[in-house]
């Protein structure tokens, strides 16, 4: 299903096309569709906040458009993955990668809905000017980058536990709802702080303008090395894929995601990783060999660089 609509008329065609029930302040998907909520709060023009707690039945675009997308003033946090997975013991359902993506509006004027995937997201829209009074002060190359990009730009990284501690809260109606709208926005600059903290902590690389097809192309990379996580990467044939030398494919990688290509890669792999431990309930062992490790003292090693702690203990906390 493709939605198309104009800037504040986006929610109101979602609702048009999908049936979906408004109750208050949440917009509740029908059986028919799938199930969850959307709901959020503005405050005026300098923040906005939406939340998706759900999963739909059908693949889904959404796509909006402003004229221009507001003066590219806005800056867009989609924090993804951050609620507990909806229960639906009958369904095949997959839950979202966590990660927190920063970018100009534009960049994200299209929303994908895949079939059977469970959105659990926060996305916040700030006004430059507020940003700017909130972080203004901090003297880091990524901040400044951030705050006065003139084109579009894209950051990804990862979501720290504070963030999903956040995110939990803001579940339901922990307040009376007098005071609620005081309360999310709160805890919505609560998040944007935790964001910015795990911001400071990558490289000393701003941030730079980047043409939305490199921005195609640098996730049809990350896409690839999702899907091969058992062959390293091979940079000059990703870099004649996509078109481009491999020095910008390099430099743009690392600008998007903190990280060269094959520390990512390696990062993708320890994260898989943990997972398998923990949810699959594999040994170290078997998990090593799956991921292509002949040494598993290597991989325990790489594991611990990524993770924090060894394997063995990882699977048993």
């Amino acid at each position: 299903m493709k939605i198309s609509a104009n800037g504040a008329g986006m929610m109101s065609e979602f609702i048009r096309n999908t049936g979906a029930i408004v109750q208050g302040r949440f917009v509740y998907l029908p059986e028919s569709m799938g199930a969850g909520f959307i709901t959020g709060f503005s405050w005026g023009y300098d923040l906005r906040m939406m939340m998706r707690h759900y999963y739909v039945k059908e693949d889904i675009s959404v796509e909006w458009t402003k004229e221009p997308v507001e003066k590219q003033e806005h800056i867009m946090f989609l924090l993804s993955g951050v609620f507990p997975p909806l229960t639906q013991p009958s369904e095949q359902l997959f839950s979202e990668r966590p990660n927190v993506l920063v970018c100009m509006q534009a960049v994200s004027a299209v929303i994908e809905m895949p079939s059977n995937i469970i959105f659990a997201s926060i996305t916040l829209g700030v006004s430059r000017r507020y940003l700017h009074q909130l972080f203004g002060h901090i003297d880091h190359p990524v901040v400044a980058g951030v705050l006065n990009a003139g084109d579009n730009f894209i950051l990804e990284t990862s979501v720290s536990a504070e963030i999903i501690h956040i995110a939990s809260e803001m579940l339901g109606q922990p307040v009376p709802g007098g005071i609620e709208s005081h309360y999310y926005k709160l805890k919505c600059e609560e998040l944007l702080c935790y964001v910015f903290s795990l911001l400071m902590e990558r490289e000393d690389v701003p941030s730079g303008a980047i043409h939305l097809d490199d921005v195609k192309a640098i996730y049809a990379i990350k896409l690839h090395l999702q899907a091969h996580l058992g062959e390293p990467p091979n940079i000059a044939l990703l870099a004649r894929n996509a078109a481009m030398s491999e020095p910008k494919l390099r430099k743009l990688f690392r600008q998007t995601f903190g990280k060269g290509v094959f520390e990512y890669y390696q990062y993708l792999r320890m994260e898989k990783a943990a997972r398998l431990l923990k949810e699959k309930k594999m040994t170290v062992s078997e998990v090593g060999y799956e991921l292509g490790f002949t040494n598993l003292s290597h991989f325990s090693r790489v594991f611990e660089k990524y993770i924090g702690i060894k394997p063995k203990k990882y699977s048993a906390i």
